[in-house]
C-alpha cells in the first residue's frame, strides 16, 4: 500500500507541475500588449484595431500608453475612439512617400497615439480602439511599437521585433499580419467573418491560444496519471512474485 500511495502522489505531482507550467506560460503570453484582430486583408478599408494593454505590475498602475504607427507603410484615415477616463493625443507626420488613393494623394498620416489620464490597475487590462480608413497593401505585416508607463515611473518598451521562425522576444511589439485577400472585403478581418460581432473578432486569437493551452494541460495531467498507473502495476507484480 505504501508503494501504491507513493506512486499516486508522484503521478499527481507530475501532472500538477506540468499543468502549472502550462498556466504559467499562459500568464506570460497574456501579459503582452497585443493588437486585435491579429490579421486583416491587405488594403482593407473601414475597420477597427484594438490595442489590449494588461497591467503586469502588482504595486503600480499603468498611467500612459503610447502606440507608434509605421510611416513607411502608413495606416490611413486613423480615428481614435473616446475612452472613459483617458485623453488621447494624436500626432501626425508628413510622409516621405505620399500615398495615392481614389480620394486623392495623402501626404500626412498618424504616427503616434498617446493615451493618458486614466489608470489600469493590477490584474486589469484596457482596450483602446482605433478606427482606420485603409491599411497598406504593400507589406505582409505592421508592427506597432508601444511604450507603457507606470505610476512608479517604470516604462516598459514593447518594441522588439520577433524574427520569423525565432522564439518570441521578451518585449515584443504588437504585430498585425496582412494577408492576401480582396481589398473589397472592407473591414472584415481574416480572423472572423463579416457577420460576427466585434467582440468575437477581438477574442478569437486569445480564445484559440487558451484552447490550445487547455488541451496541453489535459494531456500533461493524463500522462501523470498513466505514470502513476504503471508504478502501481509494477508494485503489485513485485508483491505477487
Amino acid at each position: 500500500m505504501l508503494s501504491t500511495r507513493t506512486a499516486l502522489r508522484r503521478g499527481g505531482t507530475v501532472g500538477a507541475l506540468a499543468a502549472a507550467g502550462v498556466l504559467t506560460a499562459a500568464g506570460v503570453a497574456f501579459a503582452h500588449v497585443t493588437v486585435h484582430p491579429d490579421s486583416y486583408a491587405k488594403g482593407a478599408t473601414d475597420g477597427v484595431l484594438t490595442f489590449r494593454v494588461p497591467n503586469e505590475e502588482d504595486t503600480a498602475d499603468t498611467t500612459k500608453v503610447q502606440v507608434f504607427l509605421p510611416t513607411d507603410h502608413p495606416v490611413l484615415g486613423v480615428l481614435v475612439t473616446p475612452q472613459d477616463g483617458w485623453t488621447a493625443k494624436v500626432t501626425t507626420t508628413r510622409l516621405k512617400t505620399p500615398v495615392k488613393t481614389d480620394d486623392g494623394t495623402i501626404t500626412d498620416a498618424v504616427s503616434q497615439i498617446t493615451w493618458s489620464g486614466g489608470r489600469i490597475r493590477s490584474g486589469e487590462y484596457q482596450d483602446f480602439d482605433v478606427a482606420f480608413g485603409q491599411l497598406p497593401d504593400d507589406t505582409d505585416q505592421l508592427g506597432f511599437k508601444t511604450l507603457q508607463t507606470y505610476s512608479d515611473g517604470k516604462v516598459v518598451r514593447w518594441i522588439e521585433e520577433t524574427q520569423k521562425g525565432a522564439e518570441e522576444s521578451e518585449n515584443p511589439a504588437p504585430v498585425l499580419k496582412l494577408t492576401a485577400g480582396t481589398a473589397g472585403d472592407g473591414s472584415a478581418p481574416m480572423t472572423a467573418s463579416p457577420s460576427e460581432p466585434k467582440a468575437t473578432a477581438k477574442a478569437s486569437s486569445s480564445d484559440s491560444t487558451a484552447r490550445g493551452l487547455g488541451i496541453a494541460g489535459l494531456v500533461a495531467g493524463v500522462l501523470g496519471l498513466v505514470a502513476a498507473g504503471v508504478a502501481i502495476a509494477r508494485g503489485r507484480s513485485a508483491r505477487s512474485s
